[in-house]
């Protein structure tokens, strides 16, 4: 008997974990899709069809207990050879200086990773954002070709949303983490997220396929 409550207790966990990693790939499409609905004041379209990866951090909190610290899971995805976009991994973000708004105390968290050098980085174990013309706060509009010349050099544009607010943030000193135990829930075995995004024979279960369909409905690549 014990053991049979063992076994429930474990597959009630399981079930659990699972639901919310489904549920944050969910959360992502509804993240992404808010911000491409808001052309003035969202991610300007041409960054987007130019972009290698996307992050989506829905709800990265602020911990009130430990000055500056900050945490989230999230999700990424990556162009495939046909331009269209991969399947979802599963993401941490740590630290770095996330510019919430006042009163805030979490946010939605969008990166786009604009180079091949930069996506190789971010499909690691990890890896600290920090050196210069790595990452810079994404300009905001239906333009970005009238931003600085510091900004359309960056490896990684980064922005947040709090309050209704979107704007672009430094995410200086933040370390993003592969979590392979997320991808365990999505996919039924511990994946490294360049296993999902390179390798081409992972498929997307029906929240992940929601996603993509957000993606490459905004900026798929003929």
């Amino acid at each position: 008997m014990r053991g049979l409550l063992a076994i429930l207790l474990v597959s009630s966990f399981g079930y659990a974990a699972e639901t919310d990693q489904a549920r944050r790939v969910d959360k992502a499409a509804e993240v992404f899709g808010e911000v491409t609905r808001m052309p003035d004041k969202g991610i300007p379209h041409d960054l987007l069809e130019k972009a290698q990866c996307i992050v989506i951090v829905p709800d990265l909190k602020k911990a009130a207990f430990v000055v500056g610290a900050k945490y989230g899971k999230g999700i990424l995805s990556c162009r495939t050879d046909s331009g269209r976009w991969s399947a979802p991994g599963s993401i941490r973000i740590e630290g770095g200086s996330v510019g919430f708004q006042i009163g805030a105390s979490d946010a939605d968290v969008v990166l786009l990773v604009m180079s091949k050098r930069g996506a190789d980085k971010l499909l690691g174990d990890q890896f600290t954002l920090g050196g210069e013309g790595e990452v810079a706060a994404g300009p905001v509009g239906r333009d970005a070709t009238a931003q600085t010349d510091a900004k359309m050099s960056a490896e990684i544009l980064s922005w947040s949303r709090s309050h209704g607010l979107f704007a672009g943030i430094s995410l200086q000193g933040a370390t993003l983490r592969q979590d392979t135990k997320d991808n365990e829930e999505l996919y039924g075995k511990p994946l490294h997220n360049r296993e999902i995004v390179r390798g081409g024979a992972v498929k997307p279960g029906p929240e992940g396929s929601k996603l993509i369909a957000e993606l490459d409905r905004f900026s798929a690549r003929p």
